[in-house]
């Protein structure tokens, strides 16, 4: 677009009125492109003196003329378009003459003449209208009404871009826009015929009009549409995001996809469960309702099968059975026997003493810190597979196997962990769970007891049962005098009923934030299990009385190290749920100043943990920078936060690691100590290298509290994946701290992380192709996470129970297909790393680099499965979890 072609073409359009001039301005331009006319060839010199011709003749008297003139200008540009890899030579030519024929054109009548001329005005303008005049669509408007995409792409692409512009700019001042709209729709209706849903997608968000998309989209071309809406709804604020993923899921239910349309319904919070019901009641195939029934269990979702979803009570029994998780166990071990880990490993088996060289190798002390963490490793190494061989070996054999010998090489609060680590190893077994804890019930220990209780908890989480074993034996204890009992039942509880949003518990937990007897402890655990169990439910009622417990508390009080938990318990009740947290986080500007700024920061990082929400993480950086000297807390949270709200999708993950090493460098002491966790909590299971060699590097900080955060969060981004290097890191720092008791247990506990169920099972809150987040999973990553904000009072105190809470992150990362009576059924798949085909053309690969296996398989992060046979076809098109297969009637053996 060179001005001086532009002006020269202006100036010569001295006077358009009489006819006979307009002949000049060409000779006028040859003049100057004698230079230019030497290189072009006798075919574009032909071309070009043709063209200005036919500039002349449309300037004729004679409309007869003038709009053969324009027609034939109008073929030679057509003709000329089709691609537009550099600008068409009939537009390079006709450059000079724009300002000519733009002038001639203001002087004509209106006719049939004048909208041709502002046709061809219109697509000239694509290479020579001045920026920001928007002259493509002012001329368009003016045209004639024909087809749009006869001209080609880019002219179509350039239009949809200036509609957006002039769509603001109307709106701004109240004009009206119903010729914009028709064009829109001309354009949409262009863009989905030629695969470029992305751009039609686009133009319908500019101007505010997505629903217009459901009429466009066809069986073709639906999955690539709400493939880009839903990909694209994570980058939009709020309340944009939401009517993307409201459009994609009318998309879905348009044409049948329902187990995407049911996804999406649960992304939809507010929602939930009334499209849910939707999805049920839209299809009569009991199968399909079973496939989703999975899905939801696997999400969390508290859900009840009512009438309306299934009539037959058979029919319902069968899929509340599974949306109550019952079946988790059986499958999970199914998978176990296939993959060969069903023997139990003993913790000695994890540290491999053996392999380290040196010192720390010999340390056999029996001390009750080394046994608390054999007691952690053995429980998370052994979860869910139902034996071990520290808790239920068999007593008979060599006296020092039997459970009851185990439990008492721990002391005091130690005997709670070792007794609720039973819990973990038959976790979501509840019925032989249940059966083997019940003896720890009658213990005269407390703390045996109170660790049955929890354990109870903690076998029963993520499963629901109809007659409620856990709420009916734990509600006896909540009450006692003893408050280490409390706990375990009060924890146990949070733990077992966690997002089920149960009224019963409600009323009894509340009542026991108001006891004046119980103790600081007691309250705090309470507050953190209703957390848990209302999480994001924005509960007003929970949230006041944990209000006022806060406000309540005296200035000792304010300075124990547990109060951290409380800001985190009331946080979890907004959890991922924005704007609604607004009116709590007002009040929390009135706590003692002690705990305000932390309240606020925790308020803020959990309401939008997940959104990726960009405003969010630079108001919390913004925090990080300051610097503070009163001994502030509030930056610890503030740099999980940053975490927490960014790991919603890869690229707000990836600067978020840029942004913490910057944190790293530059910031305070406290800032320090959480920077580890947070890198944790962005790659929870997913052991990326650049994230493992800065842990690696922290591992050995000269600051105590730096280097334990590191250890343990070498063991949440290596949690149940097996990872090798990680577990040599560790074995290493085993004897790099051998003299160290807290580091040594960090360590322990990093180990049985990164061999969590044998390497079966993961930690990460994401599934379903990290589309969704399941809220009670990042609600136990989070409180686990603030409480190791300050370990040396929490984990390595008396409240190492704490780290229990992990479980209702703990999910198989599994693929078992089933056949429709439900039992496992071995077919081909292929697993590969998961490939990003967001708005790419064609049909690409969704998975690179595949193995095929078959089922049952482990999916690490970032994997993908799809089947590799024709025989069946899937319910569902992501294959994660269970998955339900059918057989493929068109399917004929070779």
């Amino acid at each position: 677009m060179s001005p001086p072609e532009n002006s020269n073409g202006g100036t010569s359009s001295a006077a358009p009125s009489e006819p006979a001039p307009p002949a000049k301005p060409s000779s006028k331009g040859k003049k100057k492109d004698v230079k230019k006319d030497d290189d072009l060839s006798e075919e574009d010199q032909a071309l070009k003196e043709q063209l200005e011709l036919y500039v002349v003749r449309a300037q004729d008297v004679d409309p007869g003329v003038q709009k053969l003139a324009l027609e034939s200008m109008r073929q030679e540009i057509r003709s000329a378009t089709s691609s537009m890899t550099s600008v068409p030579k009939p537009l390079k030519f006709l450059r000079p003459h724009y300002g000519t024929l733009k002038s001639y054109f203001d002087t004509m009548p209106e006719s049939e003449v004048k909208k041709y001329m502002a046709d061809i005005l219109s697509v000239l303008a694509l290479t020579m209208s001045v920026e920001g005049e928007r002259e493509s669509l002012r001329y368009r408007l003016l045209g004639s009404e024909g087809d749009i995409g006869s001209w080609g792409h880019e002219y179509v692409r350039n239009l949809a871009g200036e509609i957006a512009q002039e769509f603001q700019k109307r709106q701004g001042e109240d004009m009206p826009i119903d010729a914009l709209m028709e064009l829109v729709q001309q354009i949409v209706s262009f863009h989905m015929k030629h695969n470029a849903e992305p751009e039609a997608v686009d133009l319908l968000m500019e101007v505010e009009d997505l629903d217009l998309l459901v009429e466009h989209v066809d069986s073709t071309n639906y999955k690539r549409a709400c493939l880009y809406l839903t990909s694209m709804s994570r980058y939009h604020p709020a309340p944009d995001d939401l009517l993307a993923l409201d459009i994609a899921y009318t998309i879905y239910m348009k044409f049948d996809d329902l187990a995407n349309a049911l996804r999406i319904a649960l992304l939809l919070d507010n929602k939930s469960i009334q499209y849910v019901k939707q999805v049920y009641t839209a299809t009569d195939n009991l199968l399909l309702k079973k496939q989703f029934s999975y899905i939801i269990a696997r999400h969390g979702l508290a859900l009840e099968i009512d009438d309306d979803i299934a009539a037959d009570e058979n029919d319902k029994e069968i899929l509340q059975e599974i949306v109550n998780n019952t079946k988790l166990s059986e499958g999970y071990l199914t998978l176990a026997r296939d993959i060969e880990v069903m023997e139990a490993k003993s913790p000695e088996d994890i540290y491999k003493v053996h392999l380290i060289d040196g010192r720390g190798a010999s340390s056999s002390l029996d001390s009750a810190r080394q046994n608390l963490a054999a007691t952690f490793v053995n429980a998370f190494v052994n979860a869910g597979f139902g034996q071990d061989k520290l808790m239920t070996a068999p007593s008979d054999s060599s006296g020092s196997g039997s459970s009851g010998n185990w439990l008492f090489k721990n002391k005091e609060h130690g005997k709670a962990s070792a007794a609720a680590s039973l819990g973990m190893i038959l976790l979501w077994d509840t019925d032989s769970g249940l059966a083997q804890l019940d003896k720890y019930l009658h213990s005269n220990d407390t703390h045996v007891v109170a660790g049955a209780l929890l354990g109870i908890g903690v076998v029963t989480c993520g499963v629901k049962n109809d007659c409620d074993p856990a709420m009916a034996i734990l509600m006896e204890y909540v009450n006692k005098e003893d408050s280490n009992i409390r706990i375990g039942a009060i924890l146990g509880l949070g733990i077992a009923y966690a997002g089920s949003q149960k009224d019963e518990l409600r009323a009894q937990l509340s009542t026991i934030l108001g006891d004046p007897q119980a103790t600081l402890e007691v309250l705090v655990f309470t507050a953190v299990a209703l957390g848990l169990v209302f999480v994001g439910s924005c509960n007003e009622e929970i949230a006041q009385s944990i209000i006022f417990f806060l406000m309540e508390r005296s200035e000792a009080e304010l300075a124990e190290p547990i109060i951290r938990l409380l800001p985190v318990a009331l946080g979890l009740l907004y959890l991922g749920k924005q704007e609604s947290v607004e009116a709590t986080a007002e009040v929390a500007k009135t706590f003692d100043e002690k705990i305000r700024k932390y309240c606020d920061v925790t308020l803020m990082s959990l309401a939008y943990a997940g959104t990726g929400n960009v405003l969010k993480v630079q108001k919390l950086l913004g925090i990080c920078s300051q610097h503070l000297d009163k001994g502030e807390t509030h930056q610890g949270p503030a740099v999980l936060g940053i975490a927490l709200i960014a790991m919603s999708e890869e690229l707000g993950s990836e600067m978020a690691i840029r942004a913490l090493e910057r944190l790293l460098q530059y910031g305070e002491q406290n800032i320090r100590r959480a920077v580890p966790l947070a890198l944790g909590v962005l790659c929870i299971s997913n052991p990326k290298v650049n994230v493992m060699d800065t842990l690696s590097r922290l591992s050995h900080d000269a600051d105590a509290d730096v280097s334990m955060a590191a250890i343990i969060s070498l063991g949440l981004i290596g949690a149940g994946t097996n990872n090798a290097r990680i577990a040599g890191m560790l074995r290493n720092l085993s004897s790099y701290y051998y003299k160290e008791a807290a580091h040594l247990f960090c360590v322990r506990i990093a180990q049985g992380l990164v061999h969590l169920g044998k390497g079966l099972l993961t930690l990460s809150p994401y599934h379903s192709d990290r589309f969704l987040l399941s809220p009670m999973a990042l609600g136990g990553i989070v409180t686990v996470l603030h409480a190791c904000l300050d370990m040396k009072s929490t984990i390595l105190g008396k409240y190492h129970y704490i780290l229990y809470i992990i479980v209702l992150a703990m999910q198989p990362r599994m693929l078992l297909t089933v056949d429709e009576d439900l039992k496992p059924l071995p077919v081909p798949v292929r697993v590969g790393q998961a490939v990003d085909v967001v708005g790419q053309a064609g049909r690409p690969k969704t998975i690179t680099g595949f193995q095929t296996h078959t089922t049952p398989v482990l999916l690490a992060a970032g994997e993908r499965a799809e089947l590799a046979t024709d025989k069946y076809i899937p319910l569902t098109s992501t294959l994660e979890g269970f998955v339900i297969l059918k057989k493929n009637p068109e399917y004929h053996e070779e």
